[in-house]
């Protein structure tokens, strides 16, 4: 999910790279210092973090964080890389993970059509469930449209406040034209994916989802915030631009809108650990887990140029070889969050608390991903400092 926001002015001092181990150099993480700095000095994010977990050279070296800005503005709290956060989409790849798990447990069929689990559901104004199958959902590629791109969503701060229900947000999506593109990403296809779990086991999928990854994975900063629109424990604040042109707090949200396709909120740690977890295969057995890793081409305006979609996954090729397997996302009250896994198992983590506004700020955005990748010390062994 994205919307644009106007560019708004806020400065802070460069935050330090933590060091586990002061006894032997970690390495100074320079370029990802930078970049995370560029985000906040340049771009006006108020606080920017990464975490970043993965193979070292040296004992006490393989978990590191950078960290700059604020994640509170009344208060100048700073931002750090153990608060929670919204994180919009990165719920796709959790809802896609138990949509596998009933494909290996042979409840559902990838290649099925959506009408044999949900008869009527998509039917009319051009769209037949029974020309859908469940890959395409997972895969945005089912020429179903995005609900968030109704007209009502263009001011989407009138609506934080509503409670939607599923089958409420699936009519307003198939009220829309038919999209243009083969590749479309849509929340929608989530929506009819999370009532596709509900049908095959009998409970919500948010309860699938909670006892079949969550809790198994002991994500204890993880969860479903249902209609509070509060953010429970330790949390950065989030914030947007208004409709006057003024920045806001947008913390506070009812999150229904986002269903299983958007609504999650976790923290660096918890989402560095199910990505470590699912890329590691402890999640699906690696037949479901190829499936999901077999991509298309997506769209460069709706993504970013590089990056394709598999099953609830977005890859990106690296700046020094190989490629991030992960998933963002982005909510209208202002979090931006990312977590990818890339070569030697190495994990990132990202969190800001404001949506880059910007083409130039999404594409600095992206350039943290890659510097912490390529950081010194990488398994590529390559530098990008």
């Amino acid at each position: 999910m994205a919307w644009a926001v106007t560019l708004v002015l806020l400065a802070a001092p460069l935050a330090a790279a933590r060091t586990p181990d002061a006894s032997r150099p970690c390495g100074t993480h320079e370029a990802v210092r930078r970049s995370v700095h560029r985000l906040v000095a340049e771009d006006r994010i108020p606080g920017a973090a990464v975490l970043v977990n993965g193979r070292a050279a040296a004992p006490g070296c393989a978990r590191w964080s950078v960290t700059d800005g604020v994640a509170d503005l009344r208060t100048g709290r700073r931002t750090n890389t153990t608060d929670r956060l919204r994180i919009g989409s990165i719920t796709k790849t959790f809802t896609a993970t138990v949509v596998l798990q009933l494909a290996a447990e042979h409840r559902l069929s990838l290649d099925a059509p959506v009408e044999r689990y949900l008869p009527g559901l998509i039917q009319g104004h051009g769209y037949d469930g029974r020309r859908i199958t469940v890959r395409q959902l997972l895969q945005h590629t089912s020429g179903l449209p995005d609900y968030l791109e109704a007209p009502e969503w263009a001011n989407p701060e009138a609506l934080r406040r509503r409670h939607f229900e599923p089958r409420e947000l699936i009519a307003d999506a198939l009220r829309l034209p038919r999209p243009e593109q083969t590749w479309h990403y849509a929340t929608t296809n989530y929506v009819v994916a999370g009532l596709i779990v509900q049908a095959v086991t009998g409970h919500s999928p948010e309860s699938e989802i909670t006892r079949r990854v969550i809790l198994p994975l002991g994500l204890r900063d993880t969860y479903w915030p249902g209609d509070d629109p509060r953010i429970h424990g330790p949390h950065s604040q989030s914030y947007f631009t208004d409709a006057e042109g003024h920045r806001a707090d947008g913390t506070d949200w009812n999150m229904t809108f986002g269903d299983v396709g958007g609504a999650l909120v976790s923290t660096p740690e918890d989402l560095a650990r199910f990505a470590t977890a699912l890329f590691g295969g402890r999640l699906l057995p690696m037949a479901q887990l190829a499936e999901m890793r077999r991509t298309v081409a997506a769209d460069p305006d709706r993504l970013w140029p590089g990056a394709r979609y598999g099953l609830g996954v977005i890859t990106t090729p690296l700046s020094c070889g190989g490629a991030w397997w992960g998933h963002a996302g982005t909510v209208p009250g202002g979090h931006r969050a990312l977590v990818a896994v890339g070569p030697g198992e190495r994990s990132v983590a990202v969190a800001l608390n404001e949506i880059p506004a910007t083409l130039q700020a999404e594409l600095d955005f992206l350039d943290v991903v890659d510097k912490a990748f390529c950081d010194e010390g990488s398994p590529n062994g390559r530098t990008t400092a």
